[in-house]
């Protein structure tokens, strides 16, 4: 405790070059406040060590500085206990170099204050008095200090506390109360030997787009919702990510799909609503801006192209190789992955690499990665662990084997802004820890200029990727480190007995493993590929449905479903029933039954296309159940070729022959060329009636009956006219003119004659 009164209540002497430690010069001057100490009863001194101030460093500036500067850091210092705390300060402390990475850890996750472990305030003289703090009040504060008043020693990392004292109504004597620590990493010249570090900066998102398109020329799409455009305008997500990495010396990592899809808004979207409706996207402008923003970023700078959609490799290692057809969809992603990014963007990216999960291999995993090309597999070195051995971090490049190459990266510094980094105190704790593992780093006694890489978390947040820009930026004085791409990283030589054995499957992580695609979601993508490649032979257009779906069969393997498994289920249900759906406009039109008279009679069946496009390579074939009753042709079934154009129907007839009657149930069934059975059968009923002798016998005695009667009203006819021609040539001739006109006889009736 002998340091805690010191740091209570002595005032030590200004810096000189040549010092005694400050642990003696604590216990020199503390020696008065020692007994006082010593004599407080336990339960105080518990108290006391407990705190019952909560310290928050909001901002340290610089975050690397040199002789000349001036330190300022900034915070608020909570009371969180009941009493008024009086005759308050807050203070800064700076311990001795940490010698190791490990220690930088451990100093990090320590809490509260340690008598005899922290180190002493500095000189009073740049503390901030607070001459009162109520219970559950906050005070912000401001400690400056020039940078040579620090007493730094050699280049290294420095733990930095600062820590409120005072003294309360049950304990009036001054103690620490509060305590936070960060570091301060200190190399104000250029080290002779600089790390290459090479920073990933990831633009990947979750996804976004449907399988569904609009009829009209262009397929306008359809999105699962309007989310993208949040991300996407100012202040958002991708927004931030684009603003800030323009300026940073980084290797953008960039997901192929999140392009198609910014690129098919500006084209004009539409999107579901939560009760189901499909509307209007109205983000086109913001799609735009986005886009040009990022391809203006991009020039100039190395860009990796992840396989189209993300695939999420360890899932397909695990869980879908043995699943017929899943691996195959690999290569396409990586060849649309290229494409993309030099359509959208202009730029030709790298596609060289694979990047699981994490960082988390196994050889599995490996196999899977390379197995569409990339011969560079992301790894981290929480996964690909070093032995020891070396005494050193090495650098990132590890030969695996068959070619392949881990580019391991540095667990430490990848997960340093995994956290909420929404608060201030946070991210400054977050940067100031990055910077430290990274002096530490290049500290490491080795000769050899070394190279390492940086993959944080594949979809940051703003806040977090707002904390990733500082820490990048604090490190562009280039004392210690200097920017690489990912390709020199991947092309450097490796350490000499660097640790190259890809941990096996039993070391993979099990809460990794917990999250992966289930096998039964890859049978549902070979489900949806089997309905697609047997609905695609029938189309004039088939691209029409082949992209969209092929794209879509990549996103249902995306790593972004990691960790929302229903909402993964649902939207690969949802593909299936779309497509599904699209089949099912090409159908035999519903038939009602037929009566068959007579031995023989033609039989329509109806097919329908609703679709867009026309139809073909389609036969339609009708099948008689009882081919002793009911015969098509020589057989019992028959078929004819069917093309039909979109939005139409067409009526195929077929010759039906009975030879008995009764009731035959009659199916009509569509095929594809190939013979595989395409869409709903319709069954109807065909009733053929018997058409006896004796029928026929009265049906023809019916006809003669009526010619003899039309020969018998013929004759009639003939006698009457001639009777009446008869009786004319007996008329007198008196000179009487001929006016064309008969006399009435004695029915009254009159008839013309035409001469």
């Amino acid at each position: 405790m002998a340091e805690a009164a010191v740091n209570q209540g002595a005032h030590p002497q200004p810096a000189r070059r040549r010092r005694l430690s400050r642990a003696a010069a604590a216990l020199l001057a503390g020696t008065p406040v020692l007994a006082a100490l010593v004599c407080l009863p336990a339960p105080a001194a518990q108290a006391a060590e407990a705190g019952t101030v909560d310290v928050q460093l909001t901002s340290v500036a610089p975050a690397a500085p040199v002789k000349t500067d001036t330190l300022t850091i900034s915070g608020t210092v909570v009371n969180t206990g009941r009493e008024t705390i009086t005759g308050a300060h807050v203070g800064l402390r700076v311990g001795p170099a940490l010698g190791d990475r490990a220690s930088i850890d451990e100093a990090a996750e320590r809490a509260g204050f340690r008598a005899g472990t922290d180190p002493g305030e500095i000189d009073q003289t740049y503390s901030v008095k607070i001459a009162s703090l109520p219970s559950k009040v906050s005070q912000t504060f401001t400690l400056s200090i020039p940078v040579n008043k620090l007493e730094l020693d050699k280049d290294g990392v420095y733990q930095l506390g600062v820590s409120l004292s005072g003294e309360t109504d049950s304990r009036p004597y001054e103690q620490v109360l509060g305590i936070k620590r960060t570091f301060l990493p200190w190399q104000p010249e250029a080290a002779a030997k600089r790390s290459q570090l090479t920073y990933l900066w990831p633009l990947i998102s979750t996804t976004h787009l449907t399988a569904e398109t609009g009829s009209d020329e262009v397929q306008t799409p359809v999105f699962l919702d309007d989310s993208l455009a949040d991300e996407l305008r100012t202040g958002g997500r991708l927004e931030r990510m684009v603003s800030l990495g323009k300026e940073l010396p980084i290797t953008w990592v960039i997901d192929p799909d999140l392009l198609y899809t910014v690129d098919a808004m500006t084209k004009g979207y539409r999107y579901r609503t939560p009760d189901g409706k499909i509307v209007q996207g109205r983000n086109k402008a913001v799609a735009e801006q986005w886009l040009s923003s990022l391809e203006a970023a991009v020039q100039g700078k190395k860009v990796v192209a992840l396989p189209f959609a993300d695939p999420d490799i360890a899932s397909l290692a695990h869980q879908g190789k043995d699943v017929s057809g899943t691996l195959g969809q690999l290569r396409p992603a990586t060849d649309k992955a290229k494409q993309a990014v030099e359509t959208v963007l202009h730029v030709t990216p790298s596609t060289d690499f694979s990047w699981p999960v994490d960082g988390a291999i196994d050889p599995s995993i490996v196999n899977v990665a390379t197995s569409a090309g990339a011969h560079n597999v992301l790894a981290r070195s929480d996964s690909l662990q070093e032995t020891g051995a070396l005494g050193y971090t090495p650098s990132a490049a590890r030969p695996i084997g068959a070619g392949a190459t881990a580019v391991v990266a540095d667990a430490d510094l990848s997960t340093a802004f995994e956290g909420d980094m929404l608060s201030a105190a946070n991210s400054t704790l977050a940067v100031q820890r990055f910077l430290a593992h990274s002096l530490a780093l290049n500290l490491q006694k080795t000769d050899s200029q070394r190279s390492f890489v940086v993959t944080p978390q594949r979809t940051p947040t703003a806040t977090q990727a707002q904390s990733m820009a500082e820490a990048v930026r604090a490190l562009q004085a280039g004392r210690w480190t200097q920017p690489a791409d990912l390709d020199a990283a991947a092309a450097a030589k490796p350490d000499p007995g660097v640790n190259t054995q890809v941990p096996g499957a039993g070391q993979y992580p099990e809460a990794l493993r917990k999250t992966e695609l289930p096998v039964a979601a890859f049978e549902k993508i070979r489900t949806t590929q089997n309905t697609l490649d047997h609905f695609k032979v029938i189309l004039s257009a088939p691209d029409r449905v082949e992209i969209p779906f092929g794209n879509t069969t990549n996103r249902e393997m995306s790593t972004s479903w990691r960790g929302r498994p229903q909402e993964a289920a649902l939207y690969r249900d949802q593909v299936q029933e779309y497509l599904i759906g699209l089949t099912e406009k090409v159908k035999v039109v519903p038939k009602s039954d037929a009566t068959l008279s007579g031995h023989s009679a033609t039989i329509p069946v109806s097919v329908q296309n609703s679709l867009v496009q026309d139809v073909h390579n389609l036969v339609l074939r009708v099948k008689s159940a009882n081919p002793t009753r009911l015969v098509f042709g020589d057989s019992g079934e028959a078929e004819q070729e069917v093309t039909v154009q979109g939005g139409h129907s067409q009526t195929v007839k077929f010759t039906a022959n009975a030879t008995a009657s009764g009731p035959v149930e009659v199916t009509a069934q569509l095929f594809t060329e190939n013979g595989v059975p395409y869409g709903k059968e319709r069954r109807f009923t065909v009733e053929a009636t018997e058409i006896t002798p004796t029928v026929m016998l009265v049906i023809a005695g019916g006809v003669l009956l009526l010619v003899l009667a039309g020969i018998k009203m013929y004759a009639s006819r003939k006698r009457v006219a001639a009777r009446a021609a008869a009786e004319e040539s007996t008329q007198p001739s008196d000179g009487t003119p001929d006016t064309g006109v008969q006399s009435t006889g004695p029915s009254g009736a009159g008839e013309t004659v035409d001469r």
